[in-house]
Parts: C-alpha cells; sequence; structure tokens
C-alpha cells in the first residue's frame, strides 16, 4: 500500500461516505478539510496519516445541492413543514432531501432525466418521483393537488421559462426558492472558457434583479436574493432567490 491516496478514496475508505462520488460533492462545497487547511479539489493526493475533518452533518446529504436549499430556508425564514412540495430539477434528489427532512407533508420530485433519484429517495413514501417530465408538462393533471413550496434548480433553461408552469400549480401564500445559474440566464457572449461566467459584479446584481421583477410580474412577491454559500461544479457563482404568492 502506497503512503498517499486521492483524497474522495480515502474518505470512502475511512467510511466517512458511501461512495467517492458523495465524497467529491462534499469536497467541491468546500466542506472537507486536510491538516487544518480547506481541501483544494476530490483528486488532491493525501497521505494516509492526514487528518481530515468534515463540517457538520453535511456529508449526510445525497448531494450537495442540500447545502444550497438548507442556507436559503435559513436566509427566507421558510419552513417547508406540513407542505406539499414541488422539486423542480430534482436529480439526485439535494433540494428533496433537504424538504424531507424539514418535515414537508409531500414532495413531488420532478425531472427531465431517469434513474437520477438517489436509492434513499426512491421509494420514500411522501416523495412522488416524476421523472421524464419537462418543466412545461406540468399541469393539475399530473399533480392533483395545489402546491405549497416550489423549488427550483434547472440547467440549460432560464427560470422564466421553466418556472411558469409549477407556479400555476401553487397554492394562495406558497413559497417558493429557486437557484439561478447565470450561465443558463446570460447570453452566449458573457460565457468563456470551460462555461465560467465573464459578467461583471454589477451585471449580476442586474441579473437577480432583473429576475425579481419577473416575480413580480407573475404576481409573486421576492423575499429576498443571496449568494449560493458554495459555487456550482463549473466553478460559477449562483444565486437563490426567494418569493412568496399572495394569500
Amino acid at each position: 500500500m502506497t503512503d498517499r491516496a486521492r483524497l474522495d478514496q480515502t474518505l470512502v475508505e475511512r467510511a466517512a461516505f458511501p461512495s467517492r462520488a458523495r465524497a467529491q460533492a462534499a469536497v467541491k462545497a468546500g466542506l472537507v478539510r486536510v491538516d487544518g487547511a480547506p481541501a483544494g479539489k476530490p483528486s488532491m493526493m493525501v497521505a494516509r496519516t492526514a487528518k481530515i475533518e468534515i463540517a457538520g452533518d453535511a456529508h449526510d446529504f445525497v448531494s450537495r445541492g442540500g447545502v444550497k436549499l438548507e442556507r436559503a430556508l435559513e436566509a427566507f425564514g421558510f419552513d417547508p413543514e406540513g407542505c406539499v412540495c414541488l422539486d423542480l430539477g430534482a436529480s439526485t434528489g439535494g433540494f428533496t432531501e433537504i424538504l424531507l427532512r424539514a418535515g414537508a407533508a409531500k414532495i413531488y420530485a420532478v425531472d427531465v432525466g431517469t434513474g437520477q433519484l438517489h436509492p434513499s429517495l426512491c421509494n420514500h413514501p411522501r416523495i412522488v418521483n416524476l421523472e421524464r417530465t419537462h418543466a412545461k408538462d406540468l399541469s393539475r393533471a399530473r399533480i392533483p393537488e395545489e402546491i405549497d413550496f416550489i423549488v427550483c434548480d434547472v440547467s440549460f433553461i432560464s427560470l422564466e421559462k421553466a418556472l411558469p408552469f409549477a407556479m400555476a400549480l401553487a397554492a394562495r401564500g406558497a413559497r417558493l426558492v429557486a437557484l439561478v445559474k447565470p450561465q443558463f440566464e446570460l447570453g452566449p457572449g458573457k460565457i468563456g472558457k470551460g462555461g465560467l461566467v465573464k459578467a461583471s459584479e454589477a451585471e449580476l446584481s442586474s441579473l437577480t434583479d432583473s429576475i425579481s421583477q419577473w416575480m413580480k410580474e407573475m404576481n409573486w412577491s421576492p423575499a429576498g436574493v443571496i449568494e449560493s454559500p458554495i459555487r456550482g461544479g463549473d466553478g460559477n457563482r449562483e444565486y437563490l432567490i426567494g418569493a412568496i404568492k399572495p394569500a
């Protein structure tokens, strides 16, 4: 056995995570420290004797998305307990898991893909797995009850195109938290090498202001905007916007 190994491999060997994918997500989220310093990347080589620390209970999340939504709920003062929720762009279920932990009554996990929802969530009695479902296909026929809480994390589509169908299913007083990914909201001229956004602070601020204004035009009341506590997997800054449908 060599004296050094990849960090993600070491985390699995030490039973800190059940898989390298989960370990990689935690490292990318900035939740792992090696010998007192933040871990650079999952592939970094570490000594077998290295002291590795994991922040809080973050290693329990099925994906790094949970870190983002947890922060947003705290920032906006939103509580999904007892709510019928819709997770648009559920993927592995990072947002769904947080809603579940917070006491949501039911969660419709919607995604265009298949087989992505984490095994621990697939057969949960409070989760309805609506895979192979595009945002524009949402209707009362697919979801026969009013939604109290919407969360959204979508890619390759703007929020203004993805959210209206879900918002139309919302009950009065419903809450919404959406992840803003500038690379899918700005024009191609603002996207540089490797998909990194080249926008200025003023342009990013203008973007979130524009989405907040759009929320108002959709007759929802913006509840605030925060920067995500962690960057996207591609290294881009992201934002979380909250809104409330008037009662």
